[in-house]
């Protein structure tokens, strides 16, 4: 059980601890919640590991989890090279889920993907079925950014006029990259204020140099430039491990009806519509999801 880990620091988040691991070959940086000998869930970042709320994390910890969120590749702590130009694909991320979860328990966990990093937890469960007994999918879809079949719901064309409208701010600038997000969350239907303090979580913890580079990462530019072949909507059938689906009915950029397409594809899947919810897990939601999530 996690046999390269970084020494631990204290989020200041109560019975937390955060640290890096190295698995495929990378460190990822990851965030621990809950006892290290229970089951682990596994909270594959979206691309920041921060997109998983802290009141969800603690939920599925309460409900005797070992939880551990973690960044993708250059997100937050983990290995960094050049988000602008990736040289590793959607499946290369997928490697990276299932060699941190063998590191961090000798036991299948329960893997959870929210938006991109549901995307890797796919792959992830279809390349790779003996490291997870479980699968949760929140806020994603079944094809690679950039594509979207026919039948699948594309984002919503107003909403995303609106969002690309709006000018970029300096990265550098850690008020203004919390606005601009707050504005963002805005637009999309989420609440602003949790949207502008997750933001300036991640500021504070991108390192480097460059943080400006990182960041656009994370607002998940990076992400149109990835693939996964051969695509593996074709393969969710495959999948045979308990599955839940959660999706925010509100949310405009992936409709609810990439999520309806999930649960119907993979077997005896479950579908968790949030009725209030947009693109983000709200604070509200997390016991309604740990719920469903500890169910399985």
């Amino acid at each position: 059980m996690g046999k390269k880990v970084a020494p631990s620091q204290s989020t200041g988040l109560d019975g937390v601890t955060q640290t890096t691991v190295e698995a495929n070959g990378v460190m990822l940086g990851v965030e621990r919640f809950g006892d290290a000998t229970a089951s682990l869930v596994l909270l594959a970042g979206g691309p920041t590991m921060l997109s998983w709320p802290d009141a969800l994390c603690a939920a599925l910890a309460r409900g005797e989890r070992h939880v551990v969120r973690y960044d993708l590749r250059d997100s937050g702590a983990s290995t960094t090279l050049d988000p602008k130009a990736p040289a590793y694909t959607l499946r290369d991320l997928a490697a990276d889920c299932a060699a941190l979860a063998r590191e961090l328990d000798d036991r299948p966990a329960h893997l959870a993907g929210i938006g991109v990093g549901g995307m890797v937890a796919q792959v992830a469960a279809l390349d790779h079925p003996d490291a997870f007994s479980a699968l949760t999918l929140a806020g994603t879809r079944p094809v690679a950014p950039g594509r979207v079949d026919d039948d699948l719901p594309d984002h919503d064309k107003a909403t995303m006029e609106r969002l690309f409208s709006r000018s970029m701010p300096d990265w550098s600038d850690r008020a203004a990259v919390a606005e601009h997000a707050a504005a963002v969350a805005e637009i999309l239907g989420d609440d602003p204020a949790a949207a502008r303090r997750t933001a300036g979580r991640i500021w504070d913890r991108t390192p480097g140099t460059n943080p400006a580079v990182q960041m656009a990462n994370q607002m998940g530019l990076v992400f149109s430039k990835l693939n996964c072949r051969p695509r593996w909507r074709e393969r969710l059938r495959e999948l045979a491990i308990p599955t839940s689906v959660v999706h925010g009915r509100r949310d405009p950029f992936f409709p609810v009806g990439n999520a309806e397409a999930l649960a119907r594809e993979i077997p005896d899947a479950r579908l968790l519509v949030l009725e209030r919810a947009a693109r983000a897990i709200p604070d509200a939601a997390a016991g309604e999801v740990a719920t469903a999530m500890l169910a399985r």
